[in-house]
Parts: C-alpha cells; structure tokens; sequence
C-alpha cells in the first residue's frame, strides 16, 4: 500500500489502512521510544499513545516533508508527555554525576556499537536522557528543548554537557570506548 493510500484511509478511519501504517513504521517508533523509556514495557505503552495521536491527527499531515518523519515527531512529543506526566523528567535528575569528565567527540564508538551504545544512554537519569536524545538523537536546538520540557536553554546545555560526561564514564567502564582516563581532559582542571 503507498503512504498517499495508508493517508487517505487513516483519514477515513479504515482500519486495513491504519494497520498498514502501524506495520510499515511501529518496528522504528518503537526504537525512538525506546530510548526515553526504562524498559520495553514503558517504550510500547508510549508507542501506542503516539499512534493514537498520529491516526487522530492525520488529517493535519500536510505532505510537506516525509510522513515518517511527521510521525517520529509525534512520537517524540508523546514520550516527552509522558515523561512530564509522570514526573520522571524533573524527578531524576541527579546532580552528583554532573562531574569532572569532557567529552572528546574522538570517542565517539563505532556505528557497530549503536546497540550498546543504545543500551548504556538507556542507564542515564531520564532528565540526562531526555536532553541527550533530543539534542543528539533528535536534532532538536537547546531552545526547542527549552520549550519543549519547560526548562531553561542553559539547563537544556547543561543536562547535555553532563549527560555526555556521565555517558562517556559508563562507556569507559564497560569498555565500549578504550580511551584511558588519564587523557581524558578534566573541566576542574585536575587530572
């Protein structure tokens, strides 16, 4: 089935149409909101709620750019919600571990390590996560993200710097990433 006719039957509320969408972009959806959420039970609760609001909203799609892409917006929005709803953005944030450690981009791992890399975003306070994926992941500006979690820019920039120093750590310490600490330049200055 094409996207002009998955569109034009989720429109009509036909349910063979709504399946076809479902099938050809839930295995996606479900990776997007597996990064906002704690576990798998929690991504395919946020997943469904995103589809509820993507068929509710269809008739907004103005094809303006790719269907995909208008639906991972949707879903993006639907963790947000979620997160909010249940205080488990502001709740999480922990302070202790916004220490020492910079960031090198040169440590960026492999496209091969994505899954592990996925795994060790997912040991992040939600407050870390949320901003690292929306900034990184997403694309979205520390000004949207602003907005979009009711939250200062610079707390935006701030949980991004601490998010990659505590991801970094855990990289480091289940040797996804090899370089050693020592040369790992130290924001207090120390080493």
């Amino acid at each position: 089935m094409t996207e002009e006719l998955m569109i034009q039957g989720c429109l009509d509320n036909m349910a063979p149409a709504q399946e076809a969408l479902y099938n050809r972009f839930s295995p996606r959806m479900l990776g997007v909101c597996y990064r906002f959420a704690r576990n798998r039970e929690d991504a395919e609760d946020m997943m469904q709620e995103g589809f509820i609001k993507v068929f509710s909203q269809i008739h907004q799609f103005r094809n303006q750019g790719a269907l995909e892409g208008w639906i991972r917006r949707i879903i993006v929005h639907t963790c947000i919600n979620v997160l909010k709803k249940n205080k488990k953005f502001t709740d999480s944030v922990d302070l202790f571990h916004a220490s020492s450690i910079y960031l090198n981009e040169d440590n960026i791992p492999s496209i091969l390590q994505a899954k592990q890399v996925v795994e060790c975003i997912r040991l992040l306070p939600v407050g870390y996560k949320t901003v690292l994926n929306l900034y990184a992941i997403e694309g979205y500006s520390h000004k949207e993200i602003a907005s979009i979690l009711d939250i200062e820019e610079s707390t935006s920039r701030s949980q991004y710097t601490r998010a990659k120093s505590m991801l970094e750590d855990i990289l480091l310490k289940k040797k996804i990433i090899q370089q050693p600490r020592e040369k790992i330049r130290m924001v207090s200055g120390t080493t």
